[in-house]
């Protein structure tokens, strides 16, 4: 899971590197990524670590399965300085491994337990959840370099960690029949497009790392708190102010990527897309 995660953003950040800025939340942004193998490939890939992680949720707590997730990103800027020669800060390269830290110290926090069930309520809170990322999307959409990449990035995770939070109770319905009968799923595929939609406008902002590292904390933290106050996921005992420092942790490394984040660079020239095919030369 970590590895098709890892690899997954790596080669997403390629193709969206290589399409014009989106400066809208307009879908053709899917069509234009689409046009790069590489992006399929990759989206392919998430795929694959989506379903490891579905099926992973079943039994372990959010804690765990998102901080497993969240460590893709230390593959992905591996491979990034070995392959594509990126050139990570120092700073930049601190802080992705204090937001590990952090994430770490959340899953030596996290006590597995059965997943209890989301009603009508939660469901409603999903759904509402769409509209309230989408609109703040609308804003942040415009920023440009590190602030844009963090902000989008955070976006997705918060979509992303809504698709987790549905995926928990979903992923131990007892049939086939009450999979598809389930809103849970159609919440879940909703946030999931949202989310990709998001990440590909947070890399091509300029910096991967920076998105992907703010996607994860994003993802990650407030899924691990709603897993404990809601769905049954539990802290151990004596081990609380270990799952508050790694939220501290996670949260700061977060913030300070907004200052920090170097860009890579780009392979196209820094076009703007105002509408869906129109571009001009930014």
């Amino acid at each position: 899971m970590i590895l098709a995660y890892g690899v997954a953003n790596l080669l997403q950040s390629i193709a969206a590197n290589r399409v014009s800025v989106h400066d809208t939340l307009h879908p053709g942004l899917f069509v234009r990524l689409a046009g790069h193998k590489t992006y399929v490939i990759g989206v392919a890939l998430q795929f694959v670590g989506f379903l490891l992680a579905f099926f992973a949720r079943r039994d372990l707590p959010l804690f765990l399965v998102q901080a497993s997730s969240a460590a893709g990103v230390g593959v992905m800027a591996l491979l990034g300085i070995l392959l594509l020669r990126w050139r990570l800060v120092a700073t930049e390269l601190v802080l992705m491994a204090l937001l590990s830290l952090g994430i770490t110290a959340q899953v030596l926090a996290a006590r597995p337990g059965p997943a209890h069930r989301i009603g009508m309520p939660g469901g409603i809170v999903l759904f509402a959840a769409i509209g309230a990322i989408g609109g703040l999307a609308l804003l942040a959409v415009r920023l440009r370099g590190a602030p844009g990449s963090v902000a989008l990035g955070s976006l997705a995770g918060m979509a992303f960690g809504a698709a987790a939070i549905a995926s928990r109770p979903l992923a131990g319905v007892a049939t086939v029949n009450d999979l598809f009968l389930s809103p849970l799923l159609y919440l879940l595929i909703l946030h999931s497009v949202l989310a990709q939609l998001l990440l590909g406008l947070a890399m091509q902002r300029g910096s991967a790392t920076a998105a992907v590292a703010s996607m994860d904390a994003a993802s990650a933290v407030p899924a691990a708190v709603v897993g404990v106050l809601f769905l049954g996921d539990g802290i151990r005992p004596g081990r609380m102010w270990l799952a508050t420092v790694g939220f501290v942790l996670a949260l700061s490394a977060v913030l300070l990527l907004t200052r920090y984040a170097r860009p890579q660079p780009r392979r196209v020239a820094a076009g703007r897309v105002t509408a869906f095919g129109s571009a001009d030369a930014g």
